[in-house]
């Protein structure tokens, strides 16, 4: 866990920053985060604004939305981090182009989730991504392989699939379909707790540090056909 999460105090309520140009989505999620918990410092319309305050008040996170006039999400992501704001920016959006997604990772972001995920998801992811997890909505996973497979990024190897034992491969498709420890461990009559062991050895093995990584290969290799 980096310093800028130790930092976090456990008991004090997670203060965010919301960055949506939609008047009645921002003041949606204003209302849902504040009712489960969360404290909204600031929510504001558009990406200007959104520096001014992310310069200028103490927050945890920030949500960013990408489809935003003058100043879309990803340029906005680009000057935070050019201006030295290290706190986690997760983007918010209906988008799920894969340049977008793909950008909004390159240029720093943490977690690249839909709007249309469930409330208390999205509470999760948060607080998944303040532990210092990337967090992209599963259904994307197919969309960074399809990126990466038309791009000169260096494709991994498929090599490493030679080490995944009978169980782990079985267990790495479930992963790639988006599904959940809990879920898996349902599908395979397994608990969790061994899913997730199992998991931490498959990303040993091929050398990624996220599940999202572990999925995006095996949808790149068709391993979950």
């Amino acid at each position: 866990m980096s310093e800028y999460h130790d930092l976090i105090a456990a008991e004090r309520p997670l203060r965010v920053i919301l960055i949506d140009d939609h008047a009645l989505f921002r003041m949606g999620l204003y209302e849902l985060m504040e009712r489960r918990g969360i404290k909204v410092v600031a929510a504001v319309g558009d990406g200007q604004e959104g520096l001014k305050r992310a310069k200028e008040l103490e927050h945890d996170l920030i949500l960013l939305d990408v489809r935003m006039p003058n100043m879309d999400g990803l340029e906005t992501l680009r000057r935070l981090r050019a201006t030295g704001v290290v706190s986690p920016v997760i983007i918010l959006s209906t988008s799920n182009d894969d340049r977008d997604v793909v950008e909004a990772l390159r240029h720093g972001a943490q977690g690249y989730l839909l709007k249309d995920m469930d409330p208390d998801a999205l509470v999760a992811a948060l607080h998944s991504i303040l532990s210092g997890k990337t967090v992209v909505a599963p259904e994307l996973a197919a969309v960074l392989a399809r990126y990466v497979q038309g791009s000169d990024r260096p494709l991994v190897d498929a090599s490493p699939f030679a080490d995944l034992t009978p169980r782990e491969r079985e267990i790495l498709k479930h992963v790639a379909e988006g599904q959940s420890n809990k879920v898996i461990g349902r599908a395979l009559g397994i608990v969790d707790g061994t899913v997730k062991l199992h998991v931490k050895s498959i990303m040993r093995k091929l050398g990624v540090h996220s599940r999202v990584e572990a999925a995006v290969i095996a949808v790149e290799k068709g391993l979950n056909k």
